[in-house]
């Protein structure tokens, strides 16, 4: 079984069904609501979890009735839990969710305690890095802990996917020590500095990612596809799945969970990331984030129905 880390954030999602997405200083009126587990962490452990990888999950929460359906989830999923904290004088953290009836969202994120993870916290499970076939970590935390992911998983020569999500400054100077990187395409064009609308620009901010020092880059684009670049010559498109979508709110915590799972089970770069679209392809079809991460059996059939082997 492979064995995948990842480090990053849980948030308590509370959603909520609306006709639109409101304009400033609008209300509207909408149901239904849900409330369930989330955060970019939760959701990508989530999805490697259930896709068959032993995932070691390490975040921070508060010590409310939030961080008591949080544990229960990760049992739930059979994560190792040893190295998650929770700090009595946080909350744990939440996500405000909208989704129109176009299956478009917007959404405001308290992170709380998981928003709190020092260094030292990431330190100790140093031992697991030593076991890791491949760590996951995304800027929905602390820069502190970001930076001791990618101080650990260089140290022990673990490969590492940063998903550069929700978009921040970061040192670019450490982006020489992640493996892969997994921007959409709003996140491409703030690192590129290039305007990702189609496969023509995806592959030139690609390049220009690429030079930054990252081998591989990783561009999730929606409905359309990935567009993936790891070096001269390597540059490809991988059309995305067509589904019915109610909820996109999760799709790229998915894929980036999915392709966890699929590349520490040393497939190829360009399966991993069908197998990974596959995923997130699911994920779409039902309600909320955690939750609706597909179980590898159903990505298998889904693939399968597709004619993907």
């Amino acid at each position: 079984m492979t064995n995948v880390l990842v480090i990053g954030s849980y948030v308590t999602d509370l959603m909520t069904l609306t006709p639109n997405l409101p304009k400033p200083g609008e209300t509207v009126l909408g149901g239904p609501f849900k409330m369930g587990p989330g955060g970019k962490g939760a959701n990508q452990a989530t999805a490697a979890a259930r896709s068959g990888s032993n995932v070691t999950y390490m975040t921070k929460l508060g010590t409310d009735l939030f961080a008591e359906q949080a544990l229960k989830h990760f049992k739930n999923e059979g994560m190792n839990i040893d190295y998650i904290t929770q700090d009595p004088d946080e909350i744990t953290g939440t996500a405000q969710i909208i989704v129109d009836q176009f299956s478009e969202n917007c959404i405001a994120v308290a992170l709380g305690a998981c928003g709190k993870i020092t260094k030292d916290d990431v330190y100790s499970m140093e031992e697991k890095f030593e076991s890791a076939d491949i760590a996951l970590v995304q800027y929905e935390t602390s820069m502190e802990a970001i930076q001791t992911v990618i101080e650990l998983a260089t140290k022990h020569d673990v490969p590492l996917i940063l998903n550069p999500a929700p978009y921040r400054e970061f040192p670019f100077e450490l982006l020489k020590q992640v493996t892969y990187i997994t921007p959409n395409e709003i996140e491409a064009s703030e690192l590129s500095g290039i305007t990702v609308i189609d496969e023509e620009s995806a592959e030139k901010a690609a390049k220009k990612i690429a030079e930054l020092g990252i081998p591989t880059v990783i561009i999730t684009m929606g409905k359309q596809g990935v567009y993936y670049y790891a070096g001269e010559g390597t540059g490809a498109f991988v059309p995305s799945f067509s589904v019915e979508a109610v909820d996109t709110t999760g799709a790229g915590d998915a894929f980036s969970g999915g392709l966890a799972h699929s590349l520490a089970a040393g497939i190829s770069l360009k399966d991993s990331i069908r197998y990974a679209s596959a995923v997130a392809a699911l994920c779409v079809t039902k309600w909320g984030t955690a939750p609706a991460m597909p179980t590898k059996e159903e990505v298998e059939q889904f693939l399968n129905q597709n004619g993907v082997d």
